[in-house]
C-alpha cells in the first residue's frame, strides 16, 4: 500500500492536499470490520502492490512496494517506493505506523508528515500472511496486496469479490505492473531505522 510518495518534483506537490484533508481520518470505511487476531510480526517485511484505486500521490507509478520494520521507539517502519517510467526513477517516502487500538485488530493509522495521520485497515488476510485487501479511512483508497510481484489468479478475484462485498468501487481499480523484466532494482535502503 502507498501513501504518498515524499516526491521532489513540485508537480506532485499536489498530493498533499487529500492528506491534509484525511488529517485525523483514521477511522474505518463504514460498514466495514478490520481483521482480528492480527499479527504485526507476520505482517512485517515487503509487501508488492497488485491492484489499487489510483490516486494523484500513486498516479503513474509502477512496480509499487511497501517494506515494513519495527522502530526501536515500537512504531512501524514504512518504506513505500514506486518506480516512475517516465522519468525513470524510484520514487519514495518513508513514514510511521502505529495500531489505532488494540494490537491484536489490523487497524493502523499512517503518517507520512508531521502529525497527520490517515487510517490503514486490514480488511482481508489469508492465514499465511501472503495476501492482504487493505483500506485507507474510506471508500476511496483501497489496495490489493501479496508478498510476490504476482498473485494467482483466484486468488485476486476472491480479494475483488471480498472488496466488491463492501462495495468498494472494484470497477476502478487498476492493476499496477510488477514484472520483475520491467521493474528495475529498487535503490538500497540508506535511510536510518529510528
Amino acid at each position: 500500500m502507498l501513501l504518498p510518495s515524499s516526491l521532489p518534483r513540485y508537480p506532485r506537490l499536489t498530493w498533499l492536499a487529500p492528506f491534509t484533508l484525511l488529517a485525523g481520518c483514521t477511522g474505518v470505511p463504514e460498514g466495514t470490520q478490520p481483521v482480528t487476531d492480527f499479527r504485526i510480526d507476520h505482517y512485517l517485511g515487503q509487501w508488492y502492490e497488485i491492484a489499487r484505486l489510483d490516486h494523484g500521490f500513486e498516479s503513474g507509478l509502477e512496480c509499487v512496494t511497501a517494506n515494513y520494520s519495527l522502530r526501536d521507539d515500537g512504531d512501524i517502519r514504512v518504506i513505500n517506493r514506486g518506480y516512475d517510467p517516465k522519468e525513470r526513477r524510484w520514487e519514495s517516502a518513508e513514514g510511521r505506523a502505529s495500531f489505532a487500538g488494540e494490537p491484536d485488530v489490523g487497524h493502523l493509522k499512517v503518517s507520512f508528515f508531521g502529525p497527520f495521520y490517515a487510517g490503514y485497515s486490514v480488511l482481508a488476510l489469508d492465514p499465511d500472511y501472503q495476501h492482504a485487501l487493505v483500506a485507507g479511512p474510506d471508500r476511496d483508497y483501497l489496495w490489493i496486496l501479496s508478498r510476490q510481484p504476482t498473485m494467482p489468479s483466484a486468488t485476486y478475484s476472491a480479494y475483488l469479490d471480498r472488496a466488491q462485498a463492501l462495495d468498494f468501487p472494484v470497477d476502478e481499480l487498476i492493476s499496477v505492473e510488477q514484472d520483475p523484466a520491467h521493474c528495475p532494482p529498487q535503490p538500497d535502503d540508506t535511510a536510518s531505522a529510528s
